[in-house]
């Protein structure tokens, strides 16, 4: 209902939401005019080509387009358990996470989800794959557990601004810088870094790992074929810790008093 009232008021002046989808589009795609550019001065990158590494990051960009449309708005968490404006949603028969998100819900994101899939398609059309039934079916599957994976880790680190209201910069690091690591083949990275996103925070599981099966190229060193697949699984323990944290951080907070 909160999404939807949001929503209608950006769409009573299309003009003005057109302008904004179309310039968030435009400033998103300048991520991916570096990536040209580099390819304008070299045919490879860590032995990818150009089309291999934009489907890297047209899957990236879409999963996390997808996070960003929906929970981008617990960003704001810290100042409303600074100022204490979060009291507001504990008196409404809501769940508290489902209002944070909805609150002041930016439809101009979705530019970045147009902007992700136009990169997506130009890739594959770019690319000549040899598709399976096992391949189609793990290209959506991996853009929808991305989306729900970057969009737990949101709620994770919106669950620690209850105790470091000023921190929001250090968890985006894990989303917007995540989105932007996942942009370029695990090839060009320390292998240390490349564990850390298998073992740690689980960002290969958006992208790298079922992408790289989609190329046919091997997976990692030292990370099985089959971790492919296991996206979902890992969404859903990924889900899991989000909500164990959410429900932390809610039970930590005193507001101010006032």
């Amino acid at each position: 209902m909160v999404a939807g009232m949001w929503i209608r008021s950006t769409l009573a002046y299309r003009s003005s939401f057109a302008l904004t989808l179309v310039t968030s589009f435009c400033v998103t795609f300048f991520d991916f005019v570096v990536i040209l550019l580099m390819f304008g001065q070299v045919e490879g990158l860590g032995g990818f080509a150009f089309a291999e590494v934009a489907l890297l990051y047209g899957t990236a960009g879409t999963a996390f387009g997808i996070a960003d449309l929906t929970m981008g708005s617990l960003q704001r968490m810290g100042r409303r358990v600074r100022d204490g404006s979060l009291d507001t949603f504990l008196m409404r028969p809501a769940p508290l996470l489902a209002q944070v998100a909805a609150d002041k819900f930016a439809l101009r994101r979705f530019g970045r989800v147009l902007q992700g899939l136009f990169v997506l398609v130009w890739a594959l059309i770019l690319l000549d794959l040899a598709w399976t039934p096992l391949k189609l079916v793990l290209l959506p599957v991996a853009l929808v557990s991305g989306a729900v994976i970057f969009a737990s880790l949101m709620t994770i680190g919106a669950s620690t601004l209850f105790w470091m209201q000023d921190a929001a910069e250090v968890t985006n690091a894990f989303t917007y810088g995540g989105n932007t690591l996942l942009g370029y083949p695990p090839t060009i990275f320390a292998q240390d870094l490349v564990r850390g996103v298998v073992y740690v925070v689980p960002l290969a599981f958006v992208n790298w790992l079922p992408a790289l099966y989609i190329l046919g190229r091997p997976a990692p060193a030292g990370v099985p074929e089959w971790a492919a697949f296991v996206s979902p699984l890992v969404a859903a323990v990924c889900c899991g810790v989000a909500g164990l944290a959410w429900r932390a951080g809610v039970r930590s907070y005193r507001s101010t008093g006032s």
